[in-house]
């Protein structure tokens, strides 16, 4: 699978494969993080107290290792092998020790309070939770990277980042976390079967419905989703919430606003979906989220949601003259922002606050980021970087789809954010979605129900609130 373009947040696919177990992060039912250590405090090795200059700002110290865990998912870990070398170049004399897994939470939770790796990429269905590592001081804040000059570029890092990268890392007023990859989510289709057809990509429900019967006869199911991950098709609902009620529903859905799953759209966004499922517009099975994509392949559907990383998950098996193509979730004719489009930073990086050498871990982050290792990541994975330019100079018509897409958008970004505040919320939201898109649930039931689970949070005292105000 993943931002992650894992959460694009950690647009995170794995975003974000977003947060799939965010409950049960705690290391024991009583105990947190920092504080489930079992036995003394390691001996602290002294990594850093190298001058510093514009090309080692941290002061990284010769002679000292970094250890970097990678997520190894769909956007694989050659182009994270290719950072490596570039930061070996500029820092000969550290070692880098990398490693890839997609057992993040299993592998690095349990060494959070004793020891832990410097540098984590938090992404993935086994990522650790964001706002409980957060709460309980587990992770770095950031904010001195985003001052550091760029690696390779002129300004700082932050001003290298692409919009929404800084506010996607960013909770309770301090960055900590840093989305290296950027994801582009929406509906895509096989460019070179519908011309053949003679079919035209709709833009709208209506345009969708009236297609379907005639990709029904064809034998095609009209459309597939991961029907095992339930942040899979809550992507997609989010998305049509946000374009037919406007971005404010979003924002005061995420600020556990009363009654705000209640609003003007929110039932109105839901009903296509809806529709879809009882229509038997859906190819049957429980598929996940590599099945889906292959089933899409084989030409058992027209239409798949997923975001930019597919083209790199599935290149072992696209048939030859498959045009993969992305378009837009569609929309109704009355929505209020009909052209913004779901495209966020994601595949998240920390630093553990008792990580042994942070300095190396921050110089590392910079590296990633830098403009030859963020084009590096766009050549090998197919994905835009959070690195602005990143995709510029990269020939491929898939990305070249989501780079359209972005180019032709609206004035914002469609953005989530209460599936990275609220571990029980996002949940529950992927609960649902999967049962609304399972037939188990009508548009009108889901929302009564996250109404009363967004409810349930906001008048929990011991849950610590998060304010968004963009």
């Amino acid at each position: 699978m993943s931002v992650t373009p894992e959460n694009i947040g950690d647009l995170s696919r794995r975003a974000l494969l977003q947060r799939a177990a965010a409950a049960g992060l705690l290391a024991t039912p009583a105990m947190g993080l920092l504080s489930a250590c079992a036995g003394s405090e390691p001996e602290k090795k002294d990594t850093g107290g190298a001058a510093k200059s514009k090309d080692n700002p941290f002061g990284v110290k010769d002679g000292s290792a970094v250890k970097v865990v990678i997520f190894n998912g769909g956007l694989g870990d050659q182009w994270a092998k290719e950072d490596k070398v570039i930061f070996s170049a500029k820092h000969p004399n550290v070692t880098v020790n990398m490693s890839s897994t997609q057992k993040i939470k299993t592998e690095e939770q349990p060494k959070m309070a004793t020891q832990p790796s410097d540098l984590v990429m938090n992404s993935g269905a086994d990522m650790m939770d964001r706002s409980t590592l957060i709460n309980e001081g587990a992770i770095e804040p950031l904010d001195d990277l985003l001052t550091a000059p760029a690696w390779d570029s002129e300004g700082t890092v932050a001003d290298s980042l692409l919009p929404g990268t800084v506010g996607d890392g960013t909770q309770n007023g301090k960055f900590y976390v840093v989305n290296v990859a950027y994801t582009v989510w929406g509906n895509w289709y096989n460019a070179a079967l519908f011309k053949k057809e003679g079919w035209q990509a709709p833009t709208t429900w209506d345009e969708f419905f009236a297609l379907a019967p005639k990709i029904k006869a064809k034998g095609m199911a009209p459309y597939v989703h991961d029907a095992v991950h339930g942040y899979y098709p809550r992507w997609a609902l989010m998305a049509s919430i946000w374009k037919t009620a406007g971005k404010q529903v979003v924002v005061d859905i995420d600020n556990l606003k009363e009654n705000a799953w209640k609003a003007d759209g929110v039932l109105k966004a839901l009903e296509p979906w809806e529709k879809l499922v009882k229509d038997k517009l859906l190819l049957p099975g429980k598929l996940d989220h590599t099945q889906s994509q292959q089933a899409w392949l084989d030409g058992k559907a027209a239409f798949i949601q997923v975001g930019t990383w597919l083209k790199n998950e599935m290149s072992a098996t696209i048939p030859p003259g498959f045009e993969l193509t992305l378009s837009d979730y569609w929309h109704n004719a009355d929505d209020k922002a009909p052209k913004d489009v779901f495209a966020a930073s994601g595949e998240g990086f920390v630093v553990p606050s008792k990580a042994p050498n942070k300095e190396a871990a921050k110089e590392f982050l910079r590296a990633i980021l830098s403009k030859a290792g963020s084009a590096k990541f766009a050549e090998l994975t197919k994905s835009l970087a959070s690195t602005k330019g990143s995709g510029d100079n990269v020939q491929d018509s898939a990305l070249a789809s989501a780079n359209s897409l972005m180019k032709n958008g609206g004035s914002e970004l469609i953005s989530v954010k209460f599936q990275d505040f609220y571990a029980d919320l996002d949940k529950e939201s992927q609960n649902l979605s999967e049962e609304l898109m399972a037939g188990r649930l009508t548009a009108q039931q889901f929302v009564d129900k996250m109404q009363a689970a967004a409810d349930k949070v906001a008048k929990d005292s011991s849950i610590k609130k998060q304010t968004r105000t963009a």
